[in-house]
């Protein structure tokens, strides 16, 4: 799809961990036809990717509610919100302290949900879409990942129960679950000697993925998307 409306006219679509591997992806795909605003912590990475999609820069971390309610209101309208800002680290229950566990709900769980709060107004007034990035640990145990995986699980919680909730709003509420992505974050859980880039999905399914959600017709919404390797990946 080509967009010939100005940019003052787009819709306005905004993507959290917009300076990483997926939420990069997801905005190069949706500057095609909408107007980027990329939330990212990395300055360097988000200035690139602001600077590819003619979007704007947003650089805080996604915990700060109040500096993200701040820069909102400087908008008059929000059609797309993406929750692409995660972390993991490799962390079963004898391992994982309290702050992991802290750490974990905050970016990958409490995060998406205030925001999501902060900027229904506007999604509500433009019959919006959210997109919650999950995980294929949101659906199935991970050996060796429960503070991750019970993140993913929670997030899944939050989309389900938003939909229910903001169904006389019209807005459309997905969770989007990729399964092992060549991105940063699984770099940094694969050992370096079995990490091979071939074996998983490459960002820009991911990102082309959303966009089969976002352009969903007006009558419908997909709630639930599992995006698998083409070959499935058993990793202990």
């Amino acid at each position: 799809m080509t967009e010939t409306r100005p940019r003052a006219t787009r819709p306005v679509a905004l993507i959290t961990g917009a300076s990483g591997g997926m939420g990069g992806a997801i905005a190069r795909e949706l500057a095609r036809t909408h107007r980027i605003i990329g939330i990212g912590r990395d300055a360097a990475r988000l200035q690139a990717v602001a600077s590819e999609t003619g979007g704007e820069a947003w650089e805080l971390d996604v915990t700060d509610e109040a500096e993200f309610a701040k820069r909102l209101a400087g908008l008059d309208r929000l059609d797309v919100l993406v929750h692409a800002a995660a972390i993991a680290r490799s962390l079963g229950v004898a391992d994982a302290s309290a702050g992991d566990w802290e750490r974990h709900f905050a970016v990958n769980v409490t995060a998406p949900a205030l925001l999501t709060r902060a900027a229904l107004p506007l999604l509500r007034a433009a019959r919006g879409t959210v997109v919650f990035i999950g995980s294929g640990a949101g659906t199935r145990p991970v050996p060796g990942s429960a503070v991750y995986t019970a993140s993913k699980h929670a997030l899944r919680g939050v989309a389900d129960v938003l939909r229910i909730d903001e169904e006389p709003h019209r807005l459309r509420v997905v969770t989007l679950a990729p399964g092992q992505t060549d991105t940063e974050m699984l770099r940094e859980l694969v050992p370096a000697e079995s990490y091979d880039p071939e074996r998983y999905i490459r960002p820009a399914s991911v990102a082309a993925t959303v966009r089969f959600i976002v352009d969903a017709p007006g009558d419908v919404q997909i709630t639930d998307v599992a995006v698998r390797p083409r070959q499935e990946i058993a990793r202990i």
